[in-house]
């Protein structure tokens, strides 16, 4: 009995399917040996430390075995002594610091890179009980998410645990701004600023801004108003910047005439949310913004005093997920909320801050779809065109949570952000 060929469709997706099987095959051979090169590496680190107790006289004596050992590494791998030196180092934190770590990368639940988040974020830490808690947590969140996302959430952790206040930090790494150049190649250089992070966000969203009003201005053109722009959105960016410091203003503004007030009237735009308490100023713990970046309470409060408006979020106490919003601001409450509790694109692994991406519904509106907050979510451009291009579906569950199914059937759930990142308060205010 003969059967129909499959056709070219169904046969790519069975190598694909294939693709995905064997890549993933593949990234848990590479976690297991990634873990075990920590492990040898961390040997090497314990042996420097046992020759060093032997040269106590001076820090650079107390180096010298690990210096001779980084070297010895370093030749037999083809890497430098210093760079092998480095890795030594990092592997003995992690494997003494994040033992469970190390095992979850050998067991494949997690990449070399997510590991190396949680030694990195962690390495403040100094109490044992803090680092375990922070550990226990993070790792969690790392078996599911991508390492952008495991870092953010693994600074909120952090931050939390720390025995000194976000404020009081904050205060001291104040004293650390600046301004400094770096020579490139070819007649080019970096111009770098360290600063508050308010602050820095701010000037990139309101580049972004900029430069993205200029792009829709010639785009609308098509040149036939002589506004021609080929320029990419970060060479946009650049100039603006360097019209800004240079000239106070754009040298070239083709908004002028479609934007009231123009380039310059636009102004920058940040999300931040920051607990009862901080905003009440009974408790000086940080506020986030744009759901990856720590703020200090003080920053935090004084944002909320120059805000126009604000909403009043409403958490589950343990989950953090948002439950409801009491309005203020005289905007689309479906779109605020929507925006609030999303954080960023919903499809997995996207990072893109929710007040730049767009409004879509999971099930289709042509399709049936209902235009109600559990049918709503933040894509960005990117994913949003995806989603409607390919064959890739979303279907989001009660509690915020949007399964996705990719065209071979695979599927994974992307949880809603909690605005709560650790355990309830045992006991709570009476209020």
């Amino acid at each position: 009995m003969s059967h129909p060929a499959a056709s070219p469709h169904e046969a790519d997706d069975a190598v694909l399917d294939d693709v995905v099987a064997s890549l993933l095959r593949v990234e848990a051979a590479i976690s297991a040996l990634e873990a075990e090169r920590f492990r040898q590496l961390a040997r090497a680190h314990a042996v420097a430390a046992g020759r060093s107790v032997h040269r106590p006289r001076s820090v650079q004596e107390r180096e010298i075995a690990l210096r001779s050992i980084a070297a010895e590494v370093g030749v037999a791998l083809r890497w430098h002594d210093r760079t092998a030196q480095r890795r030594i180092t990092e592997a003995g934190a992690l494997i003494e610091d994040f033992p469970t770590t190390v095992t979850a990368l050998e067991e494949a639940k997690i990449t070399a890179r997510h590991a190396e988040v949680i030694r990195e974020v962690g390495a403040p830490l100094l109490e044992p009980e803090s680092r375990h808690e922070f550990e226990r947590r993070v790792l969690t969140r790392a078996e599911r998410d991508t390492v952008a996302g495991t870092r953010a959430f693994a600074r909120t952790v952090a931050e939390e645990l720390k025995p000194r206040s976000m404020t009081e930090r904050h205060d001291d790494a104040v004293d650390r701004r600046r301004v400094w150049v770096d020579d490139d190649i070819d007649g080019m250089a970096q111009l770098g600023v360290i600063d508050s992070a308010t602050k820095i966000r701010a000037m990139f969203d309101r580049l972004t801004r900029q430069a993205r009003a200029a792009r829709r201005v010639a785009d609308a053109s098509g040149g036939d108003v002589g506004v021609t722009d080929t320029r990419s959105i970060d060479q946009t960016r650049a100039d603006l910047l360097c019209d800004l410091v240079l000239g106070g203003r754009p040298v070239i503004d083709p908004t002028h005439a479609h934007l009231p007030g123009g380039l310059g009237a636009i102004r920058a735009e940040v999300s931040v949310v920051i607990p009862v308490l901080t905003a009440v100023g009974a408790s000086e713990r940080g506020a986030m913004l744009d759901g990856c970046t720590p703020v200090d309470a003080d920053t935090a409060r004084h944002l909320l005093a120059e805000a126009p408006g604000w909403e009043r979020l409403l958490t589950d106490p343990v989950t953090g997920v948002v439950l409801g919003l009491d309005r203020y601001r005289p905007t689309p409450a479906m779109r605020r909320f929507v925006r609030l509790r999303d954080v960023h694109c919903r499809f997995p692994g996207c990072r893109q801050p929710a007040r730049r991406c767009e409004i879509d519904h999971n099930l289709d509106h042509a399709k049936g779809g209902r235009t109600t907050l559990c049918n709503l979510a933040c894509l960005c451009k990117r994913h949003h065109v995806l989603k409607t291009e390919t064959p890739w579906t979303s279907a989001q569950q009660s509690d915020g949570s949007i399964m996705w199914t990719g065209p071979l059937g695979r599927r994974t759930t992307d949880p809603p952000e909690g605005r709560v990142a650790f355990a309830p308060d045992p006991d709570p205010p009476p209020f």
